[in-house]
């Protein structure tokens, strides 16, 4: 076989490669920032915007490269892959360590786009007299759009809910330093150092093999450190990572580190949530929920002896199913997504609301946070809207809408927004410990709905007492400010919420 003659193919299947581990780095750096920082889109456009800017600069500094173009080719794949490929490790390790822990990120951001654009410009120059310019420039970007676009879709569909964060990025690293490891044997020949190339790359394969290998245990004493309590369970769905964590018997869910209830305190949450709506409505027997995949607001509703039917509509089916499965969570949610009564529906809210046919008497809202625009869509006057046809003339929604104490902006943000749809509302909140004070809304189509009548109880709840006009009083420093309505045009509620959020 003429290598000389075959190194413009093998070239070409390591631009696919660079492109497919580089566009796979970018995304890592973003679902580290999701999973650590927070879901927030300042942090995604940045990591996006840093990525392409070193790209760029990289770029630029290839010219610089004139001398022994294989060899220097060789080296940076194998820094993409030792730097991208342990770039999660150390950034899962290092988040409690460090104060800056961001310009530790982005600085792996910034190297891995710097390397990756080094590639491109050098592999032209060296395949510049092999191949004509117009073919050459084609392929290239052919090969480099195909890569991207292949990681894309693997990366959320297969390699998180498979890997995970850390043993994708190790995956790949291993991916990068392979082929590495083929250039160096293969253009043995053609390499100014081929000997040292050689022991580099299989240095660096060697370790990154050694890190795969042990990456659950990594991952597992990482966790540990950032939550301060023993993880129990943890899982990565194609929408998030559940962690599940236990202390002195008291179990925590965390969604995206971000904490969603403890058991020690989550039925002040869920009561206040479920039981305003619920002892409103004179006789609901066909209640909504929207959100809620943990069962812990259907196990209030199911408290209701005129409930025939619960449908509960949440997004990741990980989360119904762990929910559905484990024995622990199931004795928690006293079996609730395992009854009769109760339908469980794995499909994003905002598209089934539009074509459900079904009437509520009753729905309870249960979305996380406004963290980002997929959940942003979620708390829009346009999906308020698409809420009407669903419901029974004196229909009573519940809706859980942040803390009005920490991000009052957001709070009253998505009062008015209702408000805007449904004049008949109520804004309401209650203290959480895990939480601290935490808001909450009602609204019905109805004007004549009055949201202090309670029509029916439930014995033995342990904290809402169904008097719910105590809960309705803001002090001054949770009162309502100035705000814009959320559009979906517009989704200034994530603006206000991250902004809000950030500086807690």
């Amino acid at each position: 076989m003429d290598k000389k003659k075959n190194l413009p193919i093998f070239l070409l299947i390591s631009v696919f490669i660079i492109a497919t581990c580089g566009l796979i780095y970018e995304l890592v750096a973003g679902a580290l920032a999701s999973y650590l920082l927070g879901d927030s889109v300042k942090q995604f456009s940045f990591i996006i915007g840093s990525y392409l800017f070193a790209m760029g600069v990289g770029s630029f500094f290839a010219k610089y490269i004139v001398k022994n173009l294989l060899d220097r080719f060789i080296d940076i794949e194998l820094l993409i892959g030792i730097i991208g490929g342990t770039s999660s490790v150390i950034l899962f390790l290092l988040f409690q360590q460090v104060e800056h822990f961001q310009l530790i990120l982005y600085l792996f951001v910034f190297l891995t786009g710097c390397l990756s654009g080094m590639e491109i410009p050098l592999l032209m120059n060296i395949l510049k007299d092999r191949v004509n310019f117009r073919d050459l420039v084609s392929n290239v970007f052919t090969f480099d759009y195909i890569g991207a676009l292949i990681a894309s879709v693997l990366f959320p569909i297969l390699l998180i809910p498979k890997l995970g964060v850390m043993g994708t990025s190790l995956f790949f690293g291993i991916i990068n330093v392979t082929v590495g490891i083929f250039l160096s044997f293969y253009l043995s020949k053609q390499l100014k150092n081929p000997i040292i190339l050689k022991i580099k790359s299989l240095v660096c394969f060697i370790i990154l093999i050694g890190l795969f290998f042990y990456s659950n245990e990594l991952l597992k004493y990482s966790e540990n450190q950032l939550y301060s309590t023993n993880v129990i369970y943890k899982h990565s769905t194609p929408y998030q990572r559940i962690v599940l964590t236990e202390a002195k018997g008291e179990y925590q869910l965390f969604l995206n580190n971000n904490l969603q209830f403890n058991t020690k305190d989550e039925y002040r949450y869920h009561e206040t949530l479920v039981h305003p709506a619920m002892s409103i409505a004179k006789s609901p027997k066909k209640v909504l929920v929207l959100g809620g995949g943990d069962g812990l607001a259907v196990r209030e509703i199911l408290k209701y002896s005129s409930v025939e039917k619960v449908v509960l509509v949440d997004l990741d089916e990980g989360m119904t199913k762990l929910f559905q499965t484990n024995e622990l969570l199931r004795k928690h949610n006293a079996n609730a997504l395992n009854n009769s009564r109760v339908e469980v529906i794995n499909r994003d809210a905002f598209l089934w609301v539009k074509e459900a046919k079904d009437k509520f008497d009753v729905m309870i809202i249960d979305f996380p946070d406004p963290s980002n625009y997929s959940l942003g869509k979620l708390y829009t006057n346009n999906f308020y809207k698409s809420l009407y046809p669903l419901m029974e003339p004196q229909c009573i929604v519940s809706v859980q809408t942040t803390s009005p104490y920490f991000a009052p902006k957001s709070y009253w943000c998505i009062y008015e927004t209702i408000a805007s749809v449904f004049p008949n509302n109520l804004a309401y909140h209650t203290y959480v410990p895990s939480f601290g004070e935490w808001g909450f809304n009602l609204f019905s189509p109805d004007m004549r709905v009055n949201f202090n009548r309670v029509n029916q109880r439930v014995p033995n709840l342990k904290y809402y007492n169904y008097n719910l006009q105590k809960m309705t009083d803001f002090p001054a420093d949770m009162k309502a400010v100035d705000v814009e309505i959320n559009r979906l045009d517009n989704q200034i509620l994530v603006r206000y919420f991250d902004e809000e959020w950030s500086k807690i």
